[in-house]
């Protein structure tokens, strides 16, 4: 079983993302997966990016939620990144996920191809296939849910992500989940701040659990996060880098927003 149970929403997106995973394998299967993988470009690490003093942005390109819909008609993923790397990102997060996020692998090869930062591949992974698939498109890290895996399952999918030479984002929301993160040897832990039953928003889950986050991990604070304020308390509350998402892909001028949230300038903006 998964170190916590999978809500409803969870396993839906879960079951979406493999049968979406196993429809691509039916027409390129793991072996020449692999030899693609293997003449990508370079991994750009992601932990060492985040590593950069202050606090830094991950910053998301994403074109709907489950919780708010679609988020920007009119999304150029190319152009959007390239303005986060102009505003200061540390690096890009693209979701891949069709059914509920609208992402596609177009829109992480795009970005891939319009920046020189660390690019996240944010999916339901589950598989190794979903891992490799990941670096063939050119993604330098991958995320892994704790609540999606067993925990023999996670440490598995660390191992594969190592041999295809990527950093994986190993996501928890809970004091459980991070001790399952920690026995499996993650070293870039994100906190989820998104109820996955209610997809309800509690900046404060960070502060709840950060004291059972693994010792000397690199440490992100996800979701909810618009405004300086809320960047300042993530960094006050141990956070090395924060992953904001809806607000920047909402924003008219992203490139400045993201000046504001890392300080560099006064005020904020939508």
């Amino acid at each position: 079983m998964p170190s916590s149970p999978a809500t409803p929403f969870l396993a839906r997106a879960v079951a979406d993302a493999r049968a979406a995973s196993e429809r691509r394998a039916a027409g390129l299967p793991l072996g020449e997966l692999r030899a693609r993988a293997a003449a990508a470009p370079p991994a750009r690490g992601l932990r060492a990016a985040l590593a950069r003093p202050g606090t830094a942005v991950v910053a998301e390109v994403k074109r709907r939620s489950p919780s708010r819909g679609d988020i920007r008609a009119d999304l150029d993923p190319a152009a959007l990144a390239g303005a986060y790397e102009r505003g200061g990102a540390a690096a890009v997060s693209v979701l891949t996920e069709p059914v509920h996020f609208a992402g596609s692998p177009e829109d992480l090869m795009a970005v891939r191809a319009a920046v020189d930062l660390p690019v996240l591949r944010k999916d339901f992974v589950t598989t190794p296939y979903q891992v490799w698939e990941a670096r063939a498109w050119g993604a330098d890290a991958v995320l892994l849910i704790v609540a999606a895996l067993e925990p023999a399952l996670l440490v598995d999918l660390l191992d594969e992500a190592r041999a295809a030479g990527l950093d994986a984002l190993v996501e928890v929301h809970t004091r459980e989940e991070a001790a399952v993160a920690e026995l499996a040897g993650a070293a870039l832990v994100g906190v989820n701040a998104r109820d996955l039953a209610t997809l309800e928003v509690d900046l404060g889950r960070f502060v709840q659990i950060r004291e059972a986050l693994p010792a000397g991990a690199t440490v992100v604070a996800e979701s909810g996060i618009s405004t300086r304020a809320q960047v300042e308390a993530a960094a006050a509350a141990g956070a090395d880098a924060v992953l904001v998402g809806e607000s920047l892909v909402r924003s008219d001028d992203p490139e400045e927003l993201l000046a504001v949230l890392l300080g560099q300038r006064s005020g904020s903006l939508r």
